[in-house]
C-alpha cells in the first residue's frame, strides 16, 4: 500500500491554541473532522491515520516545537518508510496575505525556521502549502504577531482557505503535486495587494 505524510506545523499545547504560527495544525484538524479521525500522542508528534482509496495517510503534527519539526519529519518518513516524493508540509507564511496560499513542489524555507529545520535534516526536495496568516504588525513585532491568535474575523477569512486545504490534501494523495498544483494554485490567489514583509527580522525564540 503506497503510503502519505501530511505534516502541519505548529506549536504544541493550549496556550498556542488557534494563533497563526498553528495554521498547519488548523489544516490537520480540519482534515481529521471532516474525516472522522483523531490524534493520538506519538513520538515526535501526534499521529491520525487513514486511507483515500487504497493509499494509507499519516497526519503528523510536530510536538518538538517549531525550530525542530524536522525530527518529527525525519522519524516518521524513516520509521513508515515513506518516499520523500509523498511527503507534504504544511505552514504559515506571512509573506501571504490572510486567507492566500501556494503550493510548491519544492524549494527554499522562505525564512520559516520550521521549514528551515525539515530542510537541514532532508533537503528541499519535497511539497509545502503555505497558508498566509498576512504581516500587519509594526516592525519589530514579528513574533508577538505570529504566536497571536487569530481573531473571530480573520478565522472567518480563513475559512475558505482551510477548507481548501483539506481537499489539496486528497488530491495531492489521489493526484499527486503537479495536478494538484496546476488544480488549487490559481484558487489561492485573490486581487489583494501582497506588501512587502514588515521587519523581516530573524526569529530566534525557540517556537519559531
Amino acid at each position: 500500500m503506497d503510503k502519505y505524510l501530511i505534516v502541519g506545523l505548529g506549536n504544541v499545547g493550549a496556550e498556542y491554541d488557534m494563533t497563526r504560527h498553528n495554521t498547519g495544525f488548523i489544516v490537520l484538524d480540519a482534515f481529521a473532522k471532516a474525516s472522522n479521525i483523531v490524534f493520538d500522542d506519538r513520538r515526535y508528534g501526534f499521529l491520525a491515520e487513514t486511507s483515500l482509496k487504497g493509499r494509507k495517510v499519516f497526519l503528523l503534527k510536530p510536538s518538538t516545537f517549531m525550530n525542530l519539526s524536522g525530527n518529527a519529519v525525519r522519524y516518521w518518513l524513516g520509521k513508515e518508510n515513506i518516499d520523500q516524493s509523498r511527503l507534504l508540509v504544511i505552514s504559515d507564511d506571512v509573506a501571504l496575505p490572510l486567507g492566500q496560499f501556494r503550493l510548491k513542489a519544492s524549494g527554499s524555507n522562505g525564512g520559516h525556521n520550521g521549514l528551515g529545520h525539515i530542510q537541514q535534516l532532508i533537503g528541499q526536495q519535497y511539497a509545502r502549502l503555505r497558508m498566509g496568516i498576512g504581516n500587519d504588525y509594526p516592525q519589530g513585532m514579528q513574533i508577538d504577531y505570529v504566536l497571536g491568535r487569530f481573531s473571530a474575523e480573520e478565522l472567518q477569512q480563513l475559512q475558505p482557505a482551510v477548507n481548501l486545504g483539506v481537499e489539496i490534501i486528497k488530491s495531492f494523495v489521489l493526484s499527486g503535486i503537479d495536478v494538484t498544483m496546476n488544480q488549487y494554485n490559481k484558487l489561492g490567489k485573490r486581487p489583494t495587494p501582497n506588501p512587502s514583509l514588515n521587519g523581516g527580522e530573524e526569529l530566534p525564540h525557540h517556537l519559531i
